[in-house]
């Protein structure tokens, strides 16, 4: 399986990108998820220091405003898709708006729709994806709704970053929902939580700041989702995409260094027994 780390992960901590790389190489990541904000603060010259480690910028992770008329879209997914060939990437993530799909109109959700195909139609011109997370409170935050808006845009630049918590969170089954969504899915996002009661953790006002809490939030084998049974479930279709270890809590390195040796041990598991 292709792991990723993602610099997110580091958003309050004093650690340059040459540290988080190194250490992400030597742990035996395969490649780093780079947020937007990081690799707009970081020299270009110093991103291409991950090739001399063997890692790859598997996606750069960034959050479009979807409310700026057509030439200030344009204008903003051209740098993106700059940004984009510099990195030697072609993934670019971002969310379906920023409210519930049950709380807009057919107008305000089809505004969205025209502004992503139009996002795609820019990226395409290079070969490159826009990927929508499934995320609470946007146009992906349940399958029937993320479903519906793949056949609205009815682009093929558009695909989904899976994430299996996201869709756990809406109620539905991570393995079901990551089949029925399989053909779009072009990344995956891995997380855990100790309990429903606890989800409210990951509000992006609470997650993104320094003062936040960070209870509920574990290691990925030991929340409400079985893990165990993801990777067992779905272990040929998780070869053919990218997966990041997405980490917002405390004790960083020890937490990623032991889910990532987590899944090497079951992903080895599963292929000795196969």
């Amino acid at each position: 399986m292709n792991l990723s780390l993602c610099t997110i992960t580091f958003r309050h901590h004093l650690q340059s990108l040459e540290q988080i790389a190194q250490w992400a190489h030597l742990k035996g990541f395969d490649g780093i998820e780079l947020w937007g904000v990081h690799a707009r603060k970081t020299p270009i010259e110093n991103l291409k220091l991950l090739k001399s480690m063997d890692l790859n910028i598997s996606m750069l992770s960034d959050y479009l405003p979807l409310d700026l008329n057509r030439e200030e879209t344009k204008s903003m997914v051209d740098q993106c898709s700059s940004l984009l060939t510099e990195l030697n990437t072609n993934k670019l993530r971002t969310f379906a708006g920023a409210r519930a799909s049950k709380d807009l109109s057919q107008h305000e959700r089809k505004y969205i729709v025209d502004q992503l195909r139009l996002i795609c139609e820019r990226l395409e011109n290079k070969d490159q994806l826009l990927l929508i997370e499934t995320h609470p409170n946007t146009l992906a935050d349940n399958l029937e709704s993320t479903l519906r808006l793949i056949e609205e845009v009815n682009h093929p630049s558009f695909k989904i970053n899976y994430d299996a918590l996201h869709i756990w969170e809406s109620g539905a089954d991570p393995i079901l929902g990551f089949k029925l969504l399989e053909p779009y899915i072009a990344h995956v996002h891995l997380k855990n939580i100790r309990s429903r009661q606890e989800l409210n953790v990951f509000a992006p006002n609470n997650v993104y700041s320094p003062a936040g809490s960070r209870e509920g939030m574990v290691s990925l084998f030991e929340g409400s989702i079985d893990y165990y049974s993801f990777f067992s479930g779905l272990m040929k279709e998780l070869e053919k995409v990218d997966l990041s270890l997405e980490w917002f809590g405390e004790d960083v390195f020890e937490v990623l260094s032991h889910d990532l040796k987590e899944i090497r041990m079951i992903d080895q598991s599963l292929k000795v027994h196969s």
